[in-house]
């Protein structure tokens, strides 16, 4: 037992002899998606695809909110067979509401994706080219509990970033 404990101490220590010219940097992913012009242009995009849809499913909310109130302050004096055809109605454009709710946001995460991955792909390159430009051994990004500012290149990638074209 004491050699094997012998021999895992040596092997950290010559880990760390090793290791010692070893230059390594940490990267903040999400202070740098934060900051990115890309992302904001993004964000930007987005909106302007999708504002068309959003208003209009917040008017037919409106407007099945319009029938509910009708048909709470009616009821009472309706026929049988109207209040049936508006409760039928209104049952129907909710469940339009709903199928159309859903879609709006199966595509708008979609659409979000698609964008957050390509702004990924040009900081994972930005990053790439910082590491060969600089002679890092390695950078880290996710997953680091601590990182000095000494290590951390995170400015470099937004400044770097800002710079491309968007």
């Amino acid at each position: 037992m004491k050699t094997k404990i012998a021999l895992f101490l040596g092997l950290l220590l010559i880990t760390n002899v090793s290791f010692a010219d070893l230059k390594v940097g940490f990267v903040n992913i999400p202070a740098v998606l934060e900051k990115a012009p890309q992302a904001e242009k993004a964000k930007k995009r987005l909106e302007q695809e999708f504002s068309p849809r959003d208003k209009q499913l917040v008017a037919q909310q409106k407007e099945i909110q319009n029938m509910d109130d009708r048909m709470a302050k009616d009821a009472a004096i309706m026929g049988e067979s109207a209040r049936a055809n508006m409760e039928k109605d209104i049952l129907n454009k909710k469940r339009d509401a709903k199928r159309a709710q859903q879609e709006f946001s199966e595509d708008f995460n979609v659409r979000r994706n698609e964008e957050l991955g390509k702004l990924q792909s040009r900081i994972v390159e930005v990053i790439r080219d910082i590491a060969k430009n600089q002679n890092f051994d390695l950078l880290l990004t996710d997953g680091v509990i601590y990182a000095s500012e000494q290590i951390d290149v995170t400015a470099q990638v937004q400044q770097k970033l800002s710079a491309l074209p968007n």
